[in-house]
């Protein structure tokens, strides 16, 4: 690299951090399925995941997606579903000594200022690795719910008990668990694999519903369930955001010329029979978060056009891109060869009107800074702290602001207290506050993310206390589980 282009790529980051979002989804998944915590004892998978906490923290995100049922199976105590084999080893089995990895990734996350969003895998009810099911599995208990499909269980989407039964466990995490969000993503239908068919023709034949095509049909059983459980899940809790997170392509132009992306692969509406559109346009889900995993320039499947055609078709309701860690730094920027291509992709992320947020595939990846990702994302892009995009579809109103602002000292130091506005209902209620700090005589700007020193749940932070000769104004807002903010309370200091 030369001194030229390494110049213009700091300009550029630059540039990008000057412009700072001050709200953005900046979330990454904590997958299981792949086996990272298999056998880990309760102290090693708690160290590992505090550790990984602390450096996304360090990184800027603000969201977690934890998967807590990826086949029918529990990272969480369920009286429904037995433990999952991908925490235990093996299926059934409690972790020893015992723990809720649910309840303490909430409890962790939130203590970070971070929204936790449990993660469920809704029709899969057994992988291709799993050969024992535990005597409680729902396979094991209603042998006729599901179909073999590639050596795997899938739950099938035409039952609507299967509806109903996901939605049930659904509305026991949720009732029970203090989580922001609750997430799926693309596993509908199977993934084709060939020379075999879904086994359901019969389930079709015996009653059609109106449907003129089995394509159609299966369609429409999925449709179904996406609306049962966002309702479950809004009926619930209705500050808990729904999010579904598809295969990066809807249809290809050649098959519907009309509402097509120029793309040359699987399509999430013909073959994993998942109309993701519908769903946004209709307000069944809360966010969307497409899998765009490809690279810039890809053959079949372009990044840069696959950005546009999603800010372009979906944008009524939030939209976050799903970006892949290793996939972004194993390529090139096309207009700087010796980069990777994270520049390029936030430069297209700048020109969309609608895309507000990234998750990033995957946790793991961002920890282990491959390509430096998590180094730029922590000293340019992700530099200083980002509140959760409003979703005023489900709350628009701003909480009161804190009272009894003070800065006292105590044994342990010169610290800055409030108390939390009152409030009776769970839309005004505050849950967090953004601590702003400004120079004596500065003018106050919130919308001025470098001004943040905390985004907190507790009422209190410790100052920076040097010799008292230095004047600064704090700011503290409360903010309110729809990350509405309230009017600013304010604090003369002398530091």
């Amino acid at each position: 690299m030369t001194k030229r282009q390494f110049v213009l790529i700091i300009l550029m980051m630059t540039l990008l951090v000057c412009h700072a979002q001050k709200r953005q989804f900046r979330g990454a998944w904590i997958q299981a399925v792949n086996g990272q915590f298999q056998g880990m004892s309760t102290a090693a998978m708690q160290q590992t995941l505090v550790y990984q906490l602390d450096e996304l923290q360090k990184d800027g995100v603000n969201a977690i997606i934890f998967q807590v049922r990826p086949e029918c199976d529990a990272l969480y105590a369920s009286k429904i579903e037995p433990w999952s084999r991908f925490l235990t080893g093996v299926q059934g089995r409690a972790p020893q000594p015992y723990w809720d990895p649910l309840e303490w990734m909430v409890n962790e996350c939130h203590k970070r200022g971070m929204e936790l969003h449990a993660w469920i895998n809704p029709y899969r009810a057994k992988t291709k690795g799993t050969n024992q099911l535990a005597v409680n599995h729902v396979a094991k208990l209603r042998p006729n719910c599901y179909f073999t499909y590639d050596n795997q269980y899938i739950l099938n989407p035409a039952l609507k008990e299967n509806r109903d039964y996901i939605c049930m466990v659904v509305d026991d995490i949720v009732s029970r668990y203090d989580i922001d969000g609750l997430h799926i993503d693309d596993y509908f239908y199977p993934y084709p694999a060939p020379g075999q068919s879904i086994p359901d023709q019969q389930y079709y034949m015996t009653d059609r519903g109106g449907f003129a095509t089995i394509g159609d049909w299966r369609r429409n059983n999925v449709n179904l369930f996406v609306k049962q459980l966002s309702e479950t899940i809004h009926k619930r809790k209705p500050w808990v955001k729904f999010g579904v997170s598809p295969f990066g392509i809807y249809r290809n132009k050649k098959t519907d010329p009309v509402n097509g992306s120029e793309t040359n692969g699987l399509q999430n509406y013909d073959d994993l029979y998942a109309d993701v559109l519908l769903w946004v346009n209709n307000g069944w889900v809360d966010y969307c978060v497409p899998q765009i995993y490809w690279q810039i320039g890809h053959p079949t499947a372009d990044y840069a056009t696959l950005i546009k055609w999603w800010d372009k078709h979906a944008s009524n309701r939030p939209l976050f891109i799903g970006e892949d860690v290793e996939r972004t730094t194993k390529y090139a920027d096309p207009l700087i060869p010796t980069s990777h291509q994270l520049p390029a992709k936030y430069r297209l992320h700048q020109q969309t009107h609608h895309v507000n947020g990234v998750v990033l595939w995957y946790a793991k990846a961002v920890v282990d800074n491959i390509g430096n990702y998590g180094s730029v994302l922590r000293n340019y892009y992700w530099k200083y702290p980002a509140l959760q995009p409003r979703m005023e579809f489900i709350d628009d109103k701003a909480p009161k602001k804190p009272r009894k602002l003070k800065a006292l000292w105590t044994s342990d130091g010169y610290f800055l207290f409030w108390q939390a506005p009152r409030g009776k209902k769970w839309n005004d209620v505050a849950t967090k506050y953004v601590v702003y700090k400004y120079d004596a005589g500065e003018k106050i700007n919130i919308e001025d993310v470098s001004k943040i020193v905390a985004i907190t749940s507790q009422t209190f932070i410790k100052l920076p206390y040097d010799n008292g000769k230095t004047k600064y104004t704090y700011v503290v807002t409360s903010i309110d589980r729809m990350s509405n903010e309230s009017k600013v309370k304010k604090k003369r200091v002398k530091l």
